[in-house]
């Protein structure tokens, strides 16, 4: 069923829903609508990974969406570098454990002196994402925040207000820490560690917090304070809010109208918006929760698990656009993900763009609508005025090509024009394509592909992805494709047993298996198209390629046989 134009909110997607969303919100409210801020808190205390992106790039979009609607907009990107080290991530030295529960920005960096400390490194690592990817943002670092003073109105409220906080924290969550000890945590200034300091009393009049360095339990893991006693001002930057209390006074301070939120710190977020609203009197942010991003095994994706897929892994096979439609597609819904994904993002992209220039036909308008609109936010809202500039090849072509040679030519160079020149020959690309930058930027990504993952085994597609996938089709057409693969296994018998080369410029052989195809297309009754685009989605995954016989032949035919067999 098509949606009608009138009800079509900006570009139609779910982006979109959720700025309408917070515009309603704010005039319900009766704030003024002149700024709406969204924000993305970043870890700094481990590797960041895919999902650690993914809250700010649908951030930065939600952002584009109120801009698009004619509001004044702009991502805060704050990093939790004030954050303590609570255990060591996996992959990353020992000698960290010697600076657990200390501030991320006062660790040094574990990768060499690249920066001035471990927060910084890790911090740095998602901004390069987001910089590649062409997102917006206004950063705030947590350490600079809080040594600058921008919080201390709001940690007074907070510290004033310390015993409702604490009773509602026992009644919210049934934690009982808050009713002994405030919600702050100094840095200890003989140990220079956080959460093992306990915050005991807030002096008003001085915006002052005793504490005690009595120790904590951090996970399940009690760690011993020094036994230490002291008094640290509040806009020192000497300590900072629990996460409990900590959102809240951030949106205030930085006028916060969206932050999204996983399940996992649901709890904080319900009682950060009590915080906002009753104790700082200011109506917290509009939310949205999105669902953890999972690795194929079903397990969170997580820095301290060790099983992170960072953007910096993804942009090294994947082009930014890819990226970006994995984590524009959707916002609700479990998401497993990993680096296989990549090949079909790439071409799903391409499919995208088609459909969005009109080269490929979506009847339903409602599809078409949403697969436009987050093309268009891919492209940050300024799509390109025509695709006369895109050359799209299905990127497990590009693969494979990178495949066959990759042992033959080790000169990069060489390489490239290497599989351009096959590209040439299967009427893929013109000779003016080779100045194409998107073309010769997805060769490239194809061959780092191929040198890290793929080499033709018993157990390796032709693209070298392991998927194995099964191909759904009817039973008539699994045959006439089964038979196909027989014939071939045959043609090549024969041919050894005549101790013949096979040469991939032999047109005759070439010949012989597009005309296998043919015949077992009409023995089977079937239209040869029909099992020309099933093969096309067994090698490629893509509807259409190159002249199929040709190709099979420069794919070796042994290789192709196994791959129907595994997806058959």
């Amino acid at each position: 069923m098509s949606s009608s134009p009138e009800n079509i909110i900006g570009k139609g997607t779910w982006i979109d829903k959720i700025a309408y969303t917070i515009v309603e919100r704010e005039k319900k409210l009766g704030r003024s609508t002149a700024n709406l801020n969204v924000e993305s808190g970043l870890g700094a205390s481990g590797i960041p990974h895919i999902g650690s992106m993914g809250d700010a790039v649908r951030a930065y979009g939600i952002s584009l969406a109120l801009q698009n609607l004619g509001y004044s907009s702009e991502l805060i990107a704050f990093s939790d570098d004030l954050d303590g080290l609570r255990k060591v991530p996996a992959g990353l030295p020992e000698w960290l454990e010697d600076h657990i529960c200390k501030p991320v920005s006062s660790i040094p960096d574990p990768f060499g002196d690249c920066h001035d400390s471990y927060g910084q490194h890790m911090s740095s690592l998602l901004l390069e994402g987001l910089n590649s990817a062409g997102i917006k943002y206004t950063f705030k670092s947590g350490t600079q925040t809080y040594k600058s003073g921008i919080l201390a109105d709001q940690i007074h409220k907070i510290l004033s207000n310390s015993k409702l906080i604490g009773d509602k924290i026992a009644e919210s969550t049934g934690q009982q820490k808050y009713l002994k000890f405030l919600p702050y945590f100094p840095i200890c200034e003989n140990c220079n560690r956080l959460y093992v300091a306990n915050s005991i009393e807030y002096l008003e009049n001085d915006r002052a917090v005793t504490y005690s360095c009595t120790g904590n339990t951090i996970g399940k893991k009690l760690i011993q304070g020094c036994g230490h006693t002291g008094r640290v001002k509040i806009d020192s930057g000497n300590g900072k809010l629990a996460w409990k209390v900590e959102f809240a006074a951030r949106w205030q301070a930085f006028d916060i109208k969206f932050e999204a939120f996983g399940k996992d710190i649901m709890d904080s977020v319900k009682m950060n918006d009590w915080i906002s609203d009753e104790i700082l009197k200011f109506n917290h942010p509009l939310h949205a929760k999105y669902e953890m991003f999972l690795d194929k095994g079903g397990k969170k994706i997580s820095k301290s698990a060790g099983n992170v897929l960072t953007p910096q892994m993804w942009l090294k096979y994947g082009t930014p656009e890819s990226l970006l439609l994995l984590l524009y597609k959707r916002i609700s819904g479990t998401r497993h993900v990993s680096i296989d994904d990549i090949p079909t993002l790439m071409d799903e992209y391409d499919l995208f763009e088609d459909i969005f220039f009109g080269k490929v036909k979506e009847p339903n308008d409602s599809k078409r609508l949403k697969i436009n609109g987050v093309y268009e936010y891919i492209n940050h809202l300024r799509p390109p005025v025509d695709d006369s500039s895109s050359i799209h090849i299905p990127y497990r072509i590009l693969i494979q090509q990178a495949n066959l040679f990759k042992y033959q030519i080790q000169e990069s160079d060489l390489l490239l024009n290497t599989i351009f020149d096959r590209l040439k020959k299967y009427r893929l690309v013109k000779e003016e394509d080779i100045k194409k930058k998107d073309l010769i930027d997805k060769i490239t990504l194809a061959v780092n592909w191929v040198g890290d993952f793929s080499g033709l085994t018993e157990d390796d597609d032709v693209d070298g992805s392991r998927s194995g996938e099964k191909l759904e089709m009817s039973s008539i057409q699994k045959e006439a494709i089964l038979r196909i693969g027989n014939d071939l296994t045959n043609l090549i018998s024969n041919i050894n047993k005549k101790n013949k080369d096979i040469k991939s410029q032999d047109n005759d052989l070439a010949q012989e298996v597009q005309t296998i195809i043919f015949n077992n297309a009409k023995n089977n009754n079937l239209q040869p198209k029909e099992i020309f685009r099933i093969l096309y989605k067994i090698l490629i995954n893509a509807e259409k390629g190159p002249r199929l016989g040709n190709y099979i032949v420069d794919l070796g035919i042994d290789n192709v046989v196994k791959v129907i067999e595994k997806r058959t």
